[in-house]
């Protein structure tokens, strides 16, 4: 183990260190508190060993910066008086010492400090693995719960936490987003015909598709079944309608079978609103009216993209 000993007494210093290096740990050394704290900043050390008593900052002083600013995993701390009160060792123990020894150093009290110090700390940077661990797959798993295990597009839990963002940041700075439903035509029959499995593989590759004509800041998410929602921010409704032809025409374009559509082949609807303060400042409402366009690319007869019809405030 790294072992820092402080002690104001040079003759003390060299009795811990050359027992601590005889013990096979490395040791450094300082001469006051102050000098203590810069060696454990520098050295991250797993022990400390400490006078109670110095100039500049006192053990306690040194303990309590070590345990209110950890920098590092956890320190086993010994302090070390030449007393032992039971006062002063409380006040130790209060200070975020682990435990006491007593001057003129025992060197079989200080090795068996020292075994206890190894599994202390041993089994710190065991939960400290556990808890980093932990914490990784708690992300994955969050990012599992967010993401459409079909398409792997966002589901519809992330796209209501990112809406509400969305939704902030118009208000509080103005931002606008342009939202644009699609949905894959006819798509029913196509699982009548083909089957759920070649539904589920046409899903996949719309996907796929859209993501890969989605920009660079686009949000793409699966609304449910087999519509898809997209969010282009800083876009108005004319720019967020050509992003959105260009899909519409890159699905058309990959020439899917499909013998109950008119053109013959797969294709998708799409309907276009605006998160913005000068349209609509809801996102919910930006949602509901996108839904109305694409209801009405659906009564045009599909295979087109429909802007919202609202008026200008």
């Amino acid at each position: 183990m790294k072992v820092l000993v402080t002690d104001d007494d040079a003759t003390s210093r060299l009795i811990a260190q050359t027992a601590l290096r005889a013990l096979g740990h490395e040791c450094i050394t300082a001469s006051d508190g102050t000098a203590a704290w810069e060696a454990f900043i520098a050295n991250m050390p797993d022990v400390v060993v400490s006078d109670s008593i110095m100039p500049g900052l006192s053990g306690l002083e040194l303990c309590r910066n070590i345990r209110e600013h950890p920098v590092g995993g956890y320190t086993y701390f010994i302090m070390v008086t030449s007393q032992g009160g039971l006062d002063e060792i409380l006040e130790g123990m209060s200070a975020g010492a682990d435990d006491y020894l007593v001057k003129p150093l025992d060197l079989d009290d200080l090795q068996a400090r020292l075994i206890a110090a190894a599994r202390v700390t041993a089994l710190h940077r065991q939960l400290s693995q556990q808890r980093s661990e932990l914490e990784e797959l708690n992300e994955e798993l969050a990012a599992i719960a967010r993401r459409d295990p079909l398409t792997g597009l966002g589901n519809r839990r992330a796209l209501r936490e990112y809406l509400d963002l969305f939704e902030g940041r118009v208000a509080r700075y103005g931002h606008r987003y342009c939202m644009a439903l699609l949905d894959v035509d006819h798509f029913k029959s196509y699982n009548d015909t083909y089957g759920h499995q070649a539904g589920d593989e046409i899903l996949r590759t719309v996907a796929a598709q859209l993501s890969d004509q989605a920009r660079a800041g686009d949000s793409l998410y699966r609304y449910g079944g087999e519509e898809f929602l997209c969010i282009f921010p800083e876009q108005s409704l004319e720019t967020g309608t050509i992003a959105v032809e260009r899909m519409r025409r890159a699905i058309e374009a990959l020439a899917i079978p499909h013998p109950e559509s008119p053109t013959g082949v797969l294709t998708i609807s799409a309907g276009i609103a605006m998160l913005d303060p000068d349209h609509t400042p809801s996102a919910s409402g930006a949602v509901k009216q996108a839904d109305e366009a694409l209801y009405r690319a659906k009564q045009l007869g599909r295979n087109r993209v429909v802007q919202v019809a609202v008026a200008t405030r």
